[in-house]
């Protein structure tokens, strides 16, 4: 079985070719960026061969995925047709979630919620349409990021509004990165050697995420009806006092509109250090001395201690830590920062191992109770791997 992952940005896609056959095995990948503008960058790489990099017009989705056709049909597939699905990673719908076929059903529920995940859904419904266009005969499967939360319970999802609005609107927390946590939660359990623990696993990337993982399972998450709660991110403001948004409109005039643009856009990293909503640089500017630089980082990992101490509570203990996502795998000094002072947790970290930390490895202290680990999350593969089970179910029923 033959299933092409794709991840949709808003200026972006990523993609990669899998072979289910004997074994999980990846025959293509590649990345456009910049898709829209009037240079973009690519990149693609077949199965045991050096990547190709291309900087060539990308004017929009249907231009990226014939470049993509054209690519995989050089070597990795025969024919489009032998594709058994497109699968998507797609983010938020209203009423719908885990696995679903892409149809008009599930793409006026995600755009019911382009409100409140707008750097999401709108570029991925127009890319599911396009794909459609150009694909009409292979199925688009997706899998909805909400799905590895969708068993929280009430106490954890619900918010403290009127509960008549909350039925009403679908509004509750819904939580996100679910394909990541999902991962984090299982190749922990094999780094473990146990399935049985309380993992908190920490999804850091230029948007992240913590969730409480109970025996595998999801008990809460710090994103909630929208990507833009939880810890701050590279350019969202994560939580912030509701009334922020009122002050500056009643008394100083803002408008929606500008509400909108300063929260999603120019808050977060970018917003505290007015630097860059990239890490790395914020972390340089902080070692140069730049004081709001040194603030965001400060402030960045304050909000992820944080919630390491909640979810602890909320699970009555701890026994692994994961971290996973561009920020999670790669920055020494967040990992540091987060978890320095919850020895009274049980949890310390090898600051050796800390500095020198690769993919799927441990940093657990001498005297931690708790196991930490840095996790390479593989989202790509936990769509292509649901996207399977439902073509193979649907077979299964049509039969």
């Amino acid at each position: 079985m033959k299933i092409l992952v794709c991840n949709v940005g808003s200026t972006s896609l990523k993609y990669r070719l899998f072979d289910f056959g004997s074994s999980e095995e990846t025959l293509a990948e590649g990345k456009m960026e910049r898709v829209g503008a009037e240079t973009g960058a690519w990149s693609h790489k077949d199965a045991n061969e050096a990547a190709e990099k291309q900087t060539l017009p990308i004017p929009d989705y249907a231009t990226g995925i014939r470049l993509m056709q054209s690519a995989l049909l050089k070597k990795s597939l025969g024919s489009m047709k032998d594709l058994d699905c497109v699968a998507f990673k797609v983010v938020h719908a209203k009423d719908v979630t885990g696995v679903q076929l892409l149809d008009e059903r599930v793409l006026s529920a995600m755009a019911a919620f382009n409100t409140v995940a707008p750097s999401h859904n709108p570029p991925y419904i127009a890319a599911i349409r396009q794909f459609q266009e150009v694909l009409p005969d292979t199925p688009l499967v997706g899998s909805f990021e909400t799905g590895f939360h969708a068993n929280m319970p009430p106490e954890a999802y619900l918010y403290s509004i009127p509960i008549d609005v909350s039925r009403k609107y679908a509004i509750r927390r819904y939580g996100f990165h679910g394909a990541s946590h999902e991962y984090v939660s299982d190749r922990t359990a094999e780094l473990m050697g146990r399935k049985d623990f309380k993992l908190i696993s920490c999804h850091l990337g230029g948007s992240g995420s913590l969730c409480a993982v109970v025996n595998g399972v999801s008990i809460d998450t710090n994103l909630g009806l929208s990507l833009q709660c939880g810890i701050m991110h590279n350019n969202r403001c994560g939580d912030i006092d509701p009334y922020i948004p009122i002050f500056l409109m009643k008394d100083f005039g803002y408008s929606l509109e500008q509400i909108e643009t300063m929260l999603n856009k120019q808050s977060g990293l970018l917003g505290m250090s007015g630097v860059s909503n990239d890490l790395r640089d914020v972390e340089l500017a902080a070692e140069q001395g730049n004081e709001d630089a040194i603030n965001a980082v400060e402030s960045y990992c304050y909000q992820i201690k944080k919630q390491i101490g909640a979810y602890a509570a909320a699970m009555g203990g701890v026994d692994a830590i994961s971290f996973a996502g561009g920020i999670g795998e790669n920055s020494s000094l967040v990992r540091q920062k987060a978890l320095d002072g919850l020895e009274f947790l049980g949890v310390s970290i090898d600051q050796q191992k800390n500095e020198t930390a690769k993919p799927d490895c441990e940093l657990t202290g001498k005297n931690s109770r708790a196991r930490v680990f840095v996790v390479a999350t593989n989202e790509e593969i936990v769509v292509a791997r649901k996207a399977k089970e439902y073509l193979e179910n649907r077979r299964q029923a049509a039969q």
